[in-house]
């Protein structure tokens, strides 16, 4: 009774801080400190927020790196197709919002795949570009925003070259084309607790007053900044946020024209947001600037330090290009 009470306590300590919960569960005697136990823990999932695991198995740092790779070792890819391979990868975790932490997680799952499958695959960087290539089709197919749906013919069309200069079988691509537009992934679900978690330790949070998008009015909303994301609420006990912004490839201004009041703006024309419609139902934002005003300077001045210090450049597309590029080229 001892060690199932150990047991969970390490794995709630986890889902809010997944070092914690690690160095929890080790401290206990219930896992060995070794990545190959650690990722074990992390496949078996048992009771652990698919979040959290994303996030653990994304950082830059050992023992992670060494952990997420034993993840991906635990997977039998051979013989596999590759949308098979990546909904079983996918369904394991959810993937985190950071680029550079995608990045990461999508070159295992490349290198692995790709060695277990080198009949078919030149090089990791064809599965790597495949494997995005996948989800993006997987948004076009599924996402109800998307207009112009990507047809079987324009797929296997944006895939050539992609194996070391050669093409992969075009039945490769039109099977992997259907898999996806008869079963969409199935991305794992956040309840509402995991959203509070995401809450837990964020690196501010207060009221401040908001201008609109389409009707310029100022309304108080409960900001709150945290994993390079500004979110804002209605009501301070509200549990889901009336809306979410990346904090990618973005400034942060002082306001000329108003006191107290500072500008979130785009390096584009429009800053890639997501808000609550009408329905409750999340949608994308199409706002060219937020702006938002503090009750005092000193509380500006720190909001704007705080949001400039989470801003961060997003090098997924300069990335992708490399990486199909490299692909493309014959070694």
């Amino acid at each position: 009774a001892v060690v199932s009470t150990q047991s969970t306590g390490g794995r709630q300590k986890f889902n809010v801080d997944p070092k914690k919960g690690i160095e929890s569960l080790v401290s206990s005697g219930i896992l060995n400190d070794t990545p190959e136990d650690i990722a074990q823990l992390l496949y078996k999932g048992e009771k652990l927020n698919k979040t959290k695991i994303g996030e653990y198995l994304g950082e830059n740092r050992e023992p992670n790196l060494t952990v997420l790779r034993r993840f991906v070792e635990l997977f039998e890819f051979q013989k596999m197709d590759i949308v098979t391979a990546l909904r079983a990868f996918l369904g394991k975790f959810r993937l985190p919002g950071e680029a550079q932490k995608i990045d990461r997680m999508m070159e295992e799952f490349a290198t692995v795949y790709c060695s277990a499958n080198s009949s078919v695959y030149s090089k990791s960087d064809t599965c790597y570009v495949l494997a995005f290539s996948i989800i993006m089709l997987n948004t076009s197919l599924h996402n109800p925003s998307v207009k112009d749906k990507l047809t079987a013919d324009q797929f296997v069309k944006m895939n050539n070259g992609i194996n070391d200069g050669g093409d992969l079988p075009a039945q490769l691509l039109i099977d992997a084309y259907h898999s996806i537009k008869t079963t969409p992934f199935e991305i794992p679900e956040e309840d509402t607790q995991d959203f509070t978690i995401t809450f837990y330790n964020p690196d501010k949070r207060g009221y401040l007053v908001k201008e609109g998008g389409k009707r310029k009015t100022w309304k108080k909303r409960y900001f709150v900044l945290t994993d390079n994301c500004l979110y804002y609420f209605v009501r301070e006990s509200d549990t889901e946020p009336k809306g979410i912004v990346p904090l990618e490839n973005l400034m942060v201004t002082e306001c000329k024209d108003r006191k107290l009041t500072f500008e979130i703006r785009s390096e584009e024309k429009f800053i890639k947001a997501a808000k609550t419609d009408s329905g409750g139902r999340m949608v994308s934002g199409n706002h060219e600037n937020y702006r938002i005003q503090a009750s005092n300077q000193e509380e500006m001045t720190s909001w704007m330090d705080a949001i400039r210090k989470s801003i961060s450049k997003d090098p997924f597309y300069t990335t992708m290009q490399a990486r199909k590029k490299n692909a493309m080229c014959k070694q």
